[in-house]
Formats: C-alpha cells, sequence, structure tokens
C-alpha cells in the first residue's frame, strides 16, 4: 500500500489541524493504521492507532483528549484531527499501515508515507 499525507502547516498554539493519509494500492480496511511523529534531533514518536476494524483507537499520553484518529474506508484514508495544538507537537507527521496486530511500535508497521510537516508557533 502507497500511502501520502497531506494536511501539515504552522499554526498558532491552540489551533487545529486535519492531516489526511490517502492510501492506493491496497484497501486500508486491510490494516491497522497509525500516526506516528519526529521532531529534529529526536526519534520517530507513536502518535495514535486504530484497529483494521476502526473498532479499536490508541493514543500517546502526551496527544490523549486533543487529538483524534478516525478512517474512512470507503475512501481509503485516515485522518488526523488535532486540537489544542502546543509548540512540542511540531514534528514531521507519518502515516503508516501495518498488520492487524500492529502495536504502537514503528517497527510493527511496514508502510510509510512520506510525512507532512506541522509546525506550531507560540
Amino acid at each position: 500500500v502507497q500511502l501520502v499525507e497531506s494536511g501539515g502547516g504552522l499554526v498558532q498554539a491552540g489551533g487545529s489541524l486535519r492531516l489526511s493519509c490517502a492510501a492506493s494500492g491496497r484497501t486500508i480496511s486491510r490494516y491497522t493504521m497509525g500516526w506516528f511523529r519526529q521532531a529534529p534531533g529526536k526519534e520517530r514518536e507513536f502518535v495514535a492507532r486504530m484497529t483494521l476494524s476502526g473498532g479499536s483507537t490508541d493514543y500517546a499520553d502526551s496527544v490523549k483528549g486533543r487529538f483524534t484518529i478516525s478512517r474512512d474506508n470507503a475512501k481509503n484514508t485516515m485522518y488526523l484531527q488535532m486540537n489544542n495544538l502546543k509548540p512540542e507537537d511540531t514534528a514531521v507527521y507519518y502515516c503508516a499501515a501495518g498488520p492487524p496486530l500492529a502495536s504502537s511500535i514503528a517497527g510493527d508497521f511496514g508502510s510509510w508515507g512520506q510525512g507532512t510537516q506541522v509546525t506550531v508557533s507560540s
């Protein structure tokens, strides 16, 4: 499956952005989907994931209550709604597709997008 992220940009603290991850090649309904991010000089970190059925979601503590992951299997697209953004959310955000039992570990995911930059100013 090929993944392409969009929706990143520059936003002030407290603002919102919605990231999209458009898939092609295979339907995302076959995969557990995830969002990760990587800030300059830091390791790639888990943000959120949703199981292939969409019945279970999981979030990093740092984004819980502010970010929402969702998917539209008919459009073969995944989303990340980000509200109340903080400067520490600044990073390149990546979407990823993995097998049904993929956890919050980046190594569980086999397909990755190219990333989209999110910058939150204070």
